[in-house]
C-alpha cells in the first residue's frame, strides 16, 4: 500500500512537495530586489528630507518583510494557514517583547547608574 498522507490543513489531492512557482519566486526576489536599491538610493540621496529617512527606511524594511512572508514563506490569509499565521504572530510578539523590554530595562539601569561625580564622593 502505497498511501500518501496529506498534512493537516493542505487540500486533498495537493502536491505538498510544490508550495510555490517559479513565477511566484521570481516576483518576490524582484521585489525584493528593487525595495533593496529603494532602501541604498532613500540612504544616499539629498532628495529626501534628512530627519524623514529613517522612518522611510523602517517602512521600506517592513514592506521587504511583508514580500518575504507572502512571496517566499507562502503564509497568507488562507483558512489553511491559520497555524503559520498565528506561529508568525506568536513569534513578532516575542521578538518584540524581548527587544522593547530589553530596552526598558537598560533605560532603567543607565537612569540609575551613578555618575562618575556621585561615585567619587562615595569613595570619600
Amino acid at each position: 500500500m502505497n498511501e500518501h498522507v496529506a498534512a493537516q490543513g493542505t487540500e486533498p489531492g495537493a502536491n505538498a512537495s510544490r508550495q510555490g512557482d517559479h513565477r511566484s519566486y521570481l516576483i518576490g526576489c524582484g521585489a525584493a530586489l528593487l525595495l533593496t536599491l529603494a532602501s541604498f538610493w532613500a540612504a544616499s540621496t539629498n532628495l529626501v528630507y534628512g530627519p524623514s529617512v529613517p522612518i522611510l527606511l523602517g517602512v521600506l524594511a517592513i514592506a521587504q518583510m511583508g514580500v518575504h512572508v507572502v512571496f517566499f514563506f507562502h503564509i497568507s490569509s488562507a483558512p489553511d494557514q491559520t497555524n503559520n499565521f498565528l506561529s508568525l504572530a506568536f513569534g513578532t510578539f516575542v521578538v518584540g517583547l524581548t527587544v522593547f523590554g530589553s530596552m526598558i530595562i537598560m533605560a532603567n539601569l543607565n537612569h540609575m547608574m551613578p555618575t562618575t561625580e556621585k561615585l567619587l564622593e562615595m569613595q570619600r
